[in-house]
Order: structure tokens, then sequence, then C-alpha cells
């Protein structure tokens, strides 16, 4: 441990992270949130490992603006690798800290000492001092620093520490507050719309409706009964007139494919061969729906000038300055505290249904008011999945790719709310509100937008890669899972497998002839192997293949998909390897895993938003299908690779290697390239035709 994570740098203090409570249990504060990926079980291994304790005892804090740390977004497949690793930090150097005292009381050498679930021993004999006792008397407002040594893990691997808790009503739909009100917004039909007219009068006198909140183009009802304010929006969505927008209906991948404005060059290495055979392809992803299966809550309440919140926000400080923005408060006086949500993939509708509720509890000081999106909010009003078209081209002489070009073509990966950009929904529309503004892509240090994952993680001599991010589209479009990660590695490694069959090559070793990375090549042999590649054929029946690693510097993923071909396309089985380094829970890095296939087969398969005018026309689950129960394929993840490396991000690896085997089985299953998502039933009847 040589350098502190940026978490630290800004909360350099023990006492930041790390609190003794009297009644024998840790209190850790974390800035990342528990979405569903087991994050929580993983921090709470993290510092009961540290500090040998057993894990009852820790109560974690997380995503609390009112005393865990501000660790920004918990997104990018940071949360253990960034996250993690800075509550180990703060863990250790209390740790030691505390050791040290004891050490002086004891009249003993730190190296003596060890620390079975809180209390101290000497040389293996039990002492009377634990850390709570020691922590009444040292100082832990104090830097941490890197010089504090490891500890060897002790703990096996927790089961999930918020399963009971979903089990039994832990979702902040669940929630209920005395006097609480239930509020509904009446959304616009699209991103422009402006709300013409409305007989505020006829639907304040609908039953149980017990206000009425119109400000500017912004509508909602507060009713005392959930079943009412629904009732009430119903009645108002049918009566109110809004504006009109485009009749021609919005084709975004059409549009992307015609763009032609200056694309940015992001990498250029090398010199391009002087002579080879060129091989392209170009892909398409149209919008994609969150689709959470539980739709965006938050609760509201406004009290003596302070406002608090209650939502399933990825982001709690971001969305604490952007709603101050928004509503003329000062930041100090907002409190925003993340609960349990149904998970989420990206920016979904998690942070404008706060500013919903926060617009309606305004209207109602000190009553709290519990928003909940409908299913056709939830697909006409969050964010999409920005569509992309990628185009690539590998140069080829002497049996290898000498050179590599790729050009993403995207609307904006990111639109989330934050300090002078605020970015929520209702904030467009309020009197006096935020312009709609088009903000710009994620740059490449960051992890990239457009372009992630556009970088080849092949040794290959010569390489160009740019982007191109188009604005002025009536969408909201913003992080979705893997960002361009998903579409650009399904250009490159079907790009890699076209030329290794050009070449009568084995798309594996082909692959492998062109990895020197050790830890990639281990994870491409790993999951051939478990998948028995090259396979067993049949009719209608291929194995594929991807590789990438995420963000090509986080967890290295290899994925083998074995599909039917019949009336519809179906994954039968995947098998994945995947190096994540140290695994803090392996069981939590299985579940991404196996999620991140279910997740990316439905995404290449069946899932598109639609529109009719500017207006979303996949509003409900017959219109948006998904991946349904009986269609999970049957799925193996084998973890590889050193224990004892820095842990690595594996939220979002699996998700562009997947649909690169997908689409590869498919072009040997069919002997035809399909290139736009989803791969249809109609998609494939196309290509063969054409």
């Amino acid at each position: 441990m040589s350098t502190l994570p940026a978490p630290v740098v800004a909360y350099p203090l023990i006492s930041d992270w790390i609190r003794f409570e009297p009644d024998g249990t840790l209190r850790v504060r974390t800035g990342r949130v528990e979405l569903g990926q087991g994050i929580a079980t993983a921090m709470v291994q993290i510092a009961a490992d540290a500090l040998s304790v057993a894990p009852e005892r820790v109560r974690l804090v997380s995503g609390d603006t009112r005393e865990a740390p501000d660790e920004g977004v918990t997104a990018g497949s940071l949360s253990v690798s960034v996250g993690g690793v800075s509550l180990r930090f703060a863990a250790l150097a209390a740790r030691a800290r505390l050791l040290e005292r004891a050490a002086a009381l004891l009249q003993s050498s730190t190296d003596a000492l060890d620390i079975v679930d809180g209390e101290v021993r000497r040389s293996g004999m039990a002492s009377d001092l634990t850390l709570w006792r020691l922590a009444e008397e040292v100082d832990l407002a104090v830097a941490i620093t890197t010089d504090v040594p490891p500890v060897p893990h002790t703990l096996a691997p927790l089961p999930r520490a918020d399963l009971l808790s979903r089990i039994a009503g832990g979702f902040i739909h669940d929630m209920r507050l005395p006097g609480m009100l239930h509020g509904r917004p009446v959304h616009p039909p699209a991103l422009h719309a402006r709300l013409l007219s409305v007989d505020v009068d006829a639907l304040a006198a609908r039953p149980g409706v017990a206000k009425v909140v119109r400000d500017g183009d912004f509508l909602g009802v507060l009713a005392e009964r959930e079943d009412d304010a629904l009732a009430a929006v119903a009645w108002a969505t049918a009566n109110a007139v809004w504006s009109d927008g485009p009749a021609e209906s919005l084709d975004p991948v059409a549009h992307l494919a015609a763009a032609d404005g200056e694309a940015e060059v992001v990498l250029l290495k090398g010199e391009p061969p002087a002579e080879g055979t060129r091989f392209s392809v170009e892909v398409s992803r149209p919008p994609l729906s969150h689709g959470s299966i539980g739709p965006s809550c938050a609760i509201a309440q406004w009290s003596e000038e302070r406002l608090t919140v209650h939502c399933h926000s990825q982001a709690v400080y971001r969305l604490k300055a952007a709603l101050a923005e928004v509503l003329g408060l000062d930041p100090a006086t907002v409190d925003v505290i993340h609960r349990n949500g149904a998970g989420c993939y990206g920016h979904n509708g998690a942070d404008d249904v706060a500013l919903d509720a926060a617009l309606l509890a305004r209207a109602v000081p000190g009553r709290p008011v519990r928003v909940v999106w409908s299913r056709a909010d939830e697909f006409g009003t969050a964010p999409v999945g920005a569509p992309m078209v990628t185009r690539a081209t590998a140069i080829v002489a002497n049996g290898r790719i000498e050179g590599f070009e790729a050009t993403a073509t995207s609307f904006t990966h990111s639109s989330r709310p934050g300090p002078g950009a605020p970015y929520l929904r209702s904030a467009y529309l309020i009197e006096d509100g935020v312009p709609i503004e088009t903000p710009g892509d994620i740059p490449l240090a960051a992890g990239g937008g457009a372009e992630r994952n556009a970088i080849p993680a092949y040794a290959i001599a010569y390489q160009r890669v740019a982007k191109r991010v188009v604005g002025d589209i009536p969408v909201r479009t913003s992080a979705m899972r893997g960002l361009g990660a998903f579409l650009n590695v399904t250009a490159i490694e079907t790009l890699v497998d076209d030329v290794a069959r050009a070449l009568g090559e084995d798309p594996v070793a082909f692959r492998l002839a062109h990895l020197d990375d050790p830890r990639a090549r281990a994870v491409v042999e790993a999951a051939a192997d478990g998948a028995g590649w090259p396979g067993t054929s049949a009719d209608g029946a291929a194995y594929g293949i991807g590789y990438a690693r995420y963000k090509n510097r986080a967890g290295y993923c290899a994925v083998v998909a074995r599909i039917e071909v019949e009336e519809d396309v179906r994954v039968t089985d995947a098998w994945a390897a995947v190096d994540v380094g140290e695994a803090i829970n392996p069981d939590g890095v299985r579940n991404q895993i196996e999620g991140g296939i279910v997740q990316s087969t439905s995404w290449a398969l069946k899932e598109a938003v639609r529109y009719e005018g500017d207006r979303v026309a996949t509003r409900d689950w017959e219109t948006y299908p998904i991946l349904t129960f009986p269609e999970v394929p049957r799925i193996t993840v084998r973890i590889v690779g050193p224990q004892d490396a820095p842990p690595l991000g594996c939220g979002e690896a699996a998700q562009g290697p997947t649909a690169a085997a997908i689409s590869n089985a498919l072009a040997e299953a069919l002997g035809v390239r399909l290139t736009a998502m989803p791969f249809s039933r109609e998609a494939i009847v196309a290509a063969l035709s054409a």
C-alpha cells in the first residue's frame, strides 16, 4: 500500500470513516451505495477483516450526506477498487493506532499482539483490552497514512448482508412515515412538450385530492391515499393539453449513422501499415431502457427551512447540490439519504423522482411526501442508454492484425445531475427553471463515454480511435451499464472473429496470438476450456467467444456463449472467466458476472426503445420485452487470477464480451453477420434475405 486513494485524500482522518460505539459495535461510513451489486456486504467484510471483529458488529452507513464521505458516483465498477480500498486504509490505520496504545499498556511489542473479535491478545493470551476500550483513550481524528501493515484475511466470504431486509420490505417503496402524503407528477409526453392547459380546479376536486401543485409546466397532485393520487393523475393525463412535437418519428440509430461532424481522435498510436487487407464492421445498438422491475421512488419532507430526501440515487452528494440549486437553497440545508431501491444500471429516474418529491413536498411543509413513478413514467421520462454506431477496421498483413481504426458515434453517455448542471427532468419545467441543455460526454481520462473500450486490448502496432458525440436531439440520454464499452467491445470482437475466420484461424487461438498480457490470456483460455471449445456442432447451434478488459484497466472477462437458432435466438449456455484481482467476496463477483450476462443477453436479443414522433412509444413490458426467466441461460463463472493483486472492478465487465460472444455465435450458425441490435427474428430474416 503506497498511494492513498482519492477519497482518503479528500477525507483524510480515521474518524471520517470509522467510529467505535459504546455498545460494542463499529460504525463504518462509506460514500458507496448498495444498488443490488453486493457492495454493502463487501464493505462490511473489508472493515471486519481489517479490524478483526465479527461482521455482526459492523453498522454500515452508506450514501448519507449527513455523515458519509462524498465519494462521487457509485458507478464505473469502482466501488471495491476505490471505495473498498479507501475503507481498508482507514480500518488498517485505526487498527495500527489502537494496537500501538495496547502495546504501551501491556508493555509489549505490537508484533506480539493480535485481535480476536475486537479483543486484544498478547502472545495468544487474552487481555482485558478491547478495541472499544482503547478507542476511548486514543484520538482517531488523525490522518490516515500509507505506512500501515496489511492484515492477512481471516474471514470467510459473507452471505449478502442486505437480502433479509429486502425480502422483509427494506425498499424505499416500503417506507411509511407519520403523516405521509402520496404525490404523483403528471409528466410531459416528450422532452420539449409544454403544458398548454389543464383544469386545475377540476383536478383539485377529484376524489381524495389534498392539493394540486402547478409550477410553470410542472404539474402534480397530493392525496392522503395512494389510489386517489393515481386516479387523479390518470384523469390529468387524459385531460391536460401539451404542445405537439415533430410528426416524423425519431430514428436515433439512423440519425447517428448519417452524422458527419468532425470526430475527436482519442488515441493515435504508431504508423499505418504500408500494405495489408482491410476488414471492416459497423455495429449499432438502439436506445435502451433501464427496465428496473421496481420504478423510481423518493420521499421528501420540508421542515423548518430544511429539506430531507430519501431516495435510491447513485450520487447523493451530487443530487444534494442539484436540488439546492434548482430550489434556491443553501446546500447545507439539504440532506439526501440513500435507501434501497430496485437496483439500477446507470442514471435512471432515481434523481428525477427526488426532485418531483421535493417540489410536491414544498407545498405541504412539515409533511413527508412519497412519490412513486408509474411504469409509463419510467419508460417515457427516465434517461435512456445512449444509442450508438461504431465502425471498426482491421488492417491485416502476414496473418496478423497490424493496424486498427475505429470511430464510435453516439449521443452523450452522461447527463447526471451535479453542481452547476442539475440535469433533473422537472428542473426544465418549473417557472424560472433550468434550460434544457445537452451535456458533454465523459473524457477518456475519466473512463470514457462513447469511446470506452474502443481501444482494443490486443497487441496491435497501429491504432487510431475516435469518437463523434452528436447533440441537439429531443431525447435524454445518460449512463447505462458499461456506457460505450458494450457496443465497442462487440465491434472489436466481431471484427477479430471475422478476420480469424477469413484467415482460416481458430478464433480463440487467433486472440491468444494477439494478447501479450498473461492475465488476459488466462481468462480467454479458462472460458474456452470451461465451454469445451470449440464445442459440439449441431443444426442451428453454435458457439462464440468475446473478450475485453473493462475500461482497459479494470476486470478481465471472457465469455463463451452457446446459442440455438430456431424461430428465435436462444442463448442456452454461457461460460465466463473473470480476473478481478483480489476477490473480496467471490459470491458477489459471480453474481455480478451472472447478472451482466443475463442483462447483456436481453439487450442483444430483445431490447429497444422506440419513438412515435419525439414521444417514447415503448411504455410497458409488452412493447419493451426483456429476457424472461425461462430464457435465462445456464451460466458458469470461473474466477481466475492472482488473489494478492489489487482488486479490480467487475460490475460491468461481462456486458461487452457477452454481446460479442452472441454475435459471433450467430455468425457461425447463420453464415452471415448481424450488425444491428437487437438480434431479433426480424433481423435474422432480413440478414438472410439480403
